[in-house]
């Protein structure tokens, strides 16, 4: 799947880019309210780098957007902007890898279905951070498929094993941690809420 990962680099630069913009940002203001350095926000914004889970968390959250959110709207293809449904070929899906820690993710659902799906593979030994702005304003459901997770939600610690599901309340700051040797394979459902 190496060829479908430069593309989507691309895709997502233009997302920040177009979501900066939507908002009448300077690189300053972004970099300002996510906490990421307008350095790397321009190398993003410039496909020059490909943002890691935790770059991508604090974007989302300076967006009030879900990481699945940001990276499903960077994942739509031409076909999906005009709501074609049907089969979707597991082959054809854009996989999004996260450089420091090897996490991938591919969407699951088009950018219109009501609920957002995607899977995700956390290597062995990974832990991606998201700020709690990253949970604003969506519900979610963390479905582990294959292996072990261990999820921080705020100060509370679940162990969840294949089969296991944890439906996340009120935003926190959250971890995603595969402390074994081998990946875990989870799946992430995600339904929006309220919006400001």
């Amino acid at each position: 799947m190496s060829n479908m990962v430069d593309p989507l680099v691309g895709r997502i630069a233009a997302r920040v880019r177009t979501e900066r913009e939507r908002r009448r940002w300077t690189l300053a203001q972004l970099a300002d309210v996510s906490g990421v350095s307008q350095a790397m926000i321009s190398r993003i914004e410039r496909g020059e780098s490909s943002p890691t889970a935790v770059v991508l968390g604090k974007l989302s959250a300076a967006f009030q957007l879900s990481v699945a959110s940001l990276l499903a709207l960077a994942e739509e293809t031409p076909d999906e902007a005009r709501d074609v449904v049907g089969v979707r070929r597991g082959a054809d899906a854009a996989e999004w890898r996260d450089p420091g820690t090897g996490f991938r993710r591919r969407q699951i659902t088009g950018p219109h279905f009501p609920a957002e799906v995607a899977e995700i593979r956390l290597p062995a030994g990974a832990r991606v951070p998201y700020p709690a702005a990253a949970f604003a304003f969506v519900r979610q459901v963390v479905w582990v498929l294959d292996g072990h997770l261990t999820f921080h939600d705020g100060d509370t610690v679940h162990e969840l094993d294949a089969g296991d599901t944890l439906e996340l309340g009120e935003p926190a700051e959250r971890v995603f941690a595969n402390t074994t040797d081998t990946e875990c394979r989870y799946a992430v459902i995600l339904t929006r809420g309220a919006q400001p």
